[in-house]
């Protein structure tokens, strides 16, 4: 496909520049303070129709988490954001709570230390900013931020699948030991990997224990349309029609990547019907002048349409080893020429949950990570199927603050010192 349709984006992007410019213009005076007829019907009509033109041709950049405070025991604890391990294309955060406040706290304060592995899926790491907002009044909380494709140079090399587990290993010896892994989606096969590959090695640095969320283990076990999609096609067929290569002036120049921009558009098309009612929900709250509502839909989106590209060799390898020949569940699944063996876990604890109404990795799919572990002691498994949540609601919301956070916390808990 080489560069053209990266190509076709950026001047999609740039003819709609004007008109962007136009309405932003508009939208500042039909809601200025000054502006007599701000308030009528008609003004507050044609805002909202302005405003939600700027809002879904807008390149949106990568969102900050902006989590500056966490509350302990009742009592606010500040946070700062400290890059502790980086490398071209990912990079820890640790959300470092003062130590000061934490120190004053009754009866001291003995944590968890967790990394968060957030999906390497076209979303930054900030889509999961309520997953770290729910953690951090109870764990000493790391996430990975990879990096965008388009942003590394070719020099820096190239991202795979296999470098991905490398990664993994090498996050867990950098955070020392003790450490706790939870894993987001995507990650679910890369971590369980490391983890497998760890284990075998009687690395004493593995993991004390690991949470796999809404992850495509075996996705074979109620297949989604995702799932079927990859299935069907194969994989010579996305690297025919998404691949392409980053144009100039980006970093990336010439690297061959899944622009985020493609991914998003897919996502957007399989649940088109219930983007466009949340956009009309939008434009109406806006017009009724219900701020709240209207609010926390531009936060969603915002979020949600902040995207990145991934390199090509890494997308590929996903839809081929985990989408179309399932090697993990199938026990073909390799890393640097060696076999994976998920049987060799026998020190790091597994809890899985999967939310009911999952429509990206059904039912199932995550669970049967618990089959693949098989010599993992009895009391070192844990599952939760959280009713009535699909696959965001699994590790974002009230549902995953209320009912699904605490019986993670809970699990590491048990989990807490090796025996």
């Amino acid at each position: 496909m080489g560069s053209a349709l990266y190509q076709f984006y950026e001047f999609n992007h740039a003819a709609v520049a004007p008109f962007r410019a136009a309405a932003e213009a508009n939208l500042w005076w039909l809601r200025h303070p000054l502006n007599p007829f701000a308030e009528t019907l008609t003004a507050k009509t044609a805002a909202a129709a302005f405003d939600l033109f700027e809002s879904v041709t807008r390149r949106y950049g990568k969102p900050k988490f902006g989590l500056h405070e966490t509350e302990i025991e009742g009592k606010p604890v500040p946070v700062v954001e400290r890059v502790v391990w980086e490398r071209p294309f990912c990079r820890i955060i640790h959300f470092e709570r003062e130590q000061s406040a934490l120190k004053v706290i009754e009866g001291g304060l003995e944590q968890p230390k967790l990394l968060i592995v957030a999906p390497l899926s076209g979303h930054y790491a900030t889509l999961l900013r309520g997953t770290v907002e729910a953690m951090l009044p109870h764990a000493e909380v790391y996430i990975t931020d990879w990096a965008d494709a388009r942003q590394v140079p070719l020099s820096k090399g190239s991202f795979d699948l296999e470098d991905y587990v490398d990664h993994v290993i090498d996050m867990a010896h950098a955070l020392g030991p003790e450490l706790h892994v939870l894993a987001v989606c995507q990650p679910s096969v890369p971590v369980f990997a490391a983890v497998a590959i760890m284990n075998e090695r009687g690395d004493p640095l593995a993991p004390l224990s690991m949470t796999l969320m809404g992850g495509p283990i075996d996705t074979r076990k109620s297949p989604t349309e995702v799932n079927r999609l990859a299935t069907e096609r194969g994989t010579e067929w996305y690297e025919r029609n998404v691949i392409t290569t980053v144009p100039f002036p980006h970093p990336g120049f010439l690297r061959r990547v899944y622009p985020g921009f493609v991914q998003l558009s897919g996502f957007m098309a399989m649940n088109l019907d219930r983007h466009v009612d949340a956009h009309w929900s939008y434009f109406d709250h806006m017009v009724e002048g219900d701020g709240d509502s209207a609010q926390k839909h531009r936060e969603f989106y915002d979020e949600y349409l902040s995207v990145m590209d991934m390199t090509a060799e890494f997308y590929l390898q996903t839809v081929d080893l985990v989408f179309v020949r399932h090697a993990l569940p199938k026990g073909e699944l390799t890393h640097r020429g060696r076999p994976v063996r998920p049987e060799a876990i026998t020190r790091t604890a597994l809890m899985t949950v999967e939310g009911e109404k999952d429509d990206i990795s059904g039912v199932g799919q995550t669970r049967a990570a618990h089959e693949l572990a098989s010599a993992l002691p009895a009391g070192m498994h844990e599952h939760w199927e959280q009713p009535g949540v699909g696959h965001y609601g699994v590790f974002n919301g009230t549902r995953w603050r209320d009912e699904i956070a605490p019986r993670v916390r809970a699990f590491m808990a048990k989990q807490a010192k090796r025996a």
